[in-house]
């Protein structure tokens, strides 16, 4: 073999290399702290932009599918983590839980425009739609049936106002019991049976699908939340800031920058989350001068208010973390 020919194969198997290492996907997904964003660029009310100064700030995680490189040097970020892609989206493919991420983002927006104009005496309708489905498991009777985004309109006959009293109305229900379920793929109606089954890691039965309130908010207030881009519920509580701010014409933000993540549920309970750390990160680049955070005492170990209390010393940061469990909460620490 010719020298010429030497050097050619070593550049050779030195680009291959580097494409590996670049580009060839690992069954593992990476999160890492992402970034703070200006949630009054997403919500219009009365068709109007807050123009206010400072900032209510909803924070995300980075998340991308792990190449050899990247997941090496994973290593020197203290926090990064790193989850199998079986762990993290199971069986679905990227398509599905995208879609997912859309259905808890619309809800979560939903709830939100509701829980704001309560907040503001305005005249407001929650009209329950239905339930989501957002999972099947493989051992459930209704897998291959039920797909992800179908709409559940009834359980055993009986239509719910809640994802929470559909929990309730199974826990009353003898185990392996046969169960109907009608529901709705499109415009399209249908019908699934199928037995409860032994839930995984529980004591408990169910039928092995997971669900999600599917609702509509009405209201002679215009609210718009162009949320494209941005998936998941964990917006909830600052999406809630934000319009009630609009709403009012409080002056809640003082020219500050408030940062916060936590789902809003039907109550106005500030639901947990996850990442907390990371988004606790994302906060402290941005410079934010408060952090709002879930709060859940029962929770002991997986409270994310003391998660997030941890990465603040951690970081040496300036941030106040501030835990909240429902939306007053926030709007009363903001008033005072």
């Amino acid at each position: 073999m010719n020298q010429k020919l030497k050097h050619v194969l070593g550049y050779a198997v030195l680009v291959l290399t580097l494409l590996v290492l670049l580009f060839l996907p690992l069954p593992v997904y990476l999160d890492s702290p992402g970034a703070a964003q200006d949630v009054s660029s997403y919500v219009k009310v009365n068709g109007q932009k807050d123009k206010q100064p400072g900032q209510f700030m909803l924070v995300y995680i980075k998340q991308a599918k792990a190449t050899p490189l990247s997941w090496a040097l994973s290593f020197t970020n203290k926090y990064a983590t790193r989850t199998s892609a079986k762990e993290e989206v199971g069986d679905y493919s990227d398509r599905e839980m995208a879609k997912i991420q859309n259905y808890y983002m619309s809800s979560s927006v939903a709830e939100a425009k509701y829980q704001s104009l309560s907040l503001a005496h305005q005249k407001v309708k929650r009209q329950y739609l239905g339930m989501y489905v957002m999972s099947v498991l493989k051992k459930s009777n209704f897998a291959g049936n039920l797909k992800v985004g179908d709409v559940v309109n009834k359980v055993a006959g009986k239509s719910y106002s809640s994802s929470a009293a559909y929990m309730r109305a199974l826990q009353q229900m003898p185990p392996r019991k046969d169960v109907t379920i009608e529901y709705q793929r499109g415009r399209k109606q249908g019908q699934a049976h199928g037995r409860l089954i032994k839930l995984p890691q529980t004591k408990r039965y169910g039928l092995g699908i997971t669900l999600t309130d599917r609702v509509k908010t009405i209201s002679s207030v215009p609210i718009t939340a162009n949320m494209q881009g941005i998936g998941g519920p964990s917006a909830g509580l600052m999406l809630t800031l934000q319009m009630y701010s609009q709403l009012t014409q409080q002056d809640l933000l003082k020219g500050r920058k408030i940062a916060g993540t936590g789902t809003i549920e039907a109550d106005g309970h500030v639901g947990q989350i996850g990442g907390v750390e990371q988004k606790v990160v994302a906060a402290s680049r941005a410079k934010a001068s408060i952090f709002f955070v879930p709060n859940d005492p029962q929770l002991k170990k997986d409270n994310n208010y003391q998660a997030a209390l941890k990465t603040a010393h951690q970081l040496k940061t300036k941030l106040k973390v501030v835990p909240v469990s429902n939306v007053s909460q926030a709007v009363n620490y903001l008033k005072n």
